[in-house]
């Protein structure tokens, strides 16, 4: 069951099981924590888990006023924590997750314990992204989101998977057609503005876990793995996409896992 919580004039839906460390588990461009289903209840034996559900995403308040940046969510996970009498945390992020992540690991360090980023990058939009971002917020405006998720819900998994999967791909696009039109469009616009922000990686002191797929069509393992030094780890997890969470959930757990105990 989900709570609420007021952050930054925003509702914000969470989800919050467990006990113990506070880790906090952040979703993709549109989803929700829904994409978290097989990775949280493992997860929440061992640790106090939150998975919210970004702004303009599924059961959270999708403000009219945009662009959605990344920093702006970030500050409302910290807005978060605070409601939850939280001072530290351990944030995953999962692709535009990842993104929020860096910039919560910029704005508000004293508050990570350690970060990871899912199938996620440091490196800004190109300026082919960019122009990507705003043909798709023209096309959600238009036409709505199903025809979006339909082209997009496939290419999150590794090819390989798309038929034997076609659960989990048509879970990934129910929830991003029940993604609301502003929501979606005004994270889109915000994701194209996001600066490189490899300084964090290569400047952070706290351990950092990047998490990469084999077969990822929407971010390859190289630019997930941009930055090596001694407390960041990295981890590439065989035939998948960039849906891990759904493609291999015991997998993406064990990395989760590993990591949370040696840091």
């Amino acid at each position: 069951m989900k709570k609420h919580a007021d952050v930054n004039g925003c509702r914000i839906a969470y989800r919050e099981e467990g006990s113990g460390e506070p880790i906090v588990l952040i979703h993709g461009l549109c989803g929700s924590a829904a994409y978290w289903k097989y990775v949280l209840p493992l997860l929440a034996a061992d640790y106090r888990v939150i998975v919210p559900d970004l702004r303009g995403h599924g059961d959270s308040d999708a403000p009219e006023d945009g662009p959605y940046t990344v920093e702006l969510m970030a500050d409302d996970i910290a807005a978060l924590l605070d409601q939850l009498q939280i001072e530290t945390a351990t944030l995953f992020g999962h692709s535009l997750g990842g993104y929020v992540t860096l910039a919560f690991a910029e704005r508000h360090v004293q508050r990570l314990r350690a970060f990871s980023l899912v199938h996620s990058m440091a490196y800004p939009d190109s300026e082919e992204a960019k122009a990507g971002r705003i043909k798709a917020a023209e096309s959600i405006r238009e036409h709505g989101m199903v025809p979006y998720m339909k082209t997009l819900a496939p290419k999150l998994f590794a090819p390989a998977l798309v038929e034997t999967l076609a659960d989990e791909v048509a879970h990934v696009r129910k929830i991003g057609e029940e993604t609301k039109p502003i929501g979606a469009i005004n994270t889109l616009l915000g994701m194209k503005e996001r600066p490189d922000r490899n300084h964090v990686l290569r400047e952070t002191a706290v351990p950092v876990l990047l998490v990469a797929g084999e077969h990822d069509q929407v971010i390859p393992p190289d630019k997930t793995f941009s930055v090596q030094k001694s407390q960041i780890a990295e981890v590439l997890l065989k035939e998948v996409g960039h849906m891990s969470m759904l493609e291999a959930p015991e997998d993406l757990h064990q990395a989760l896992s590993s990591f949370l105990q040696q840091k």
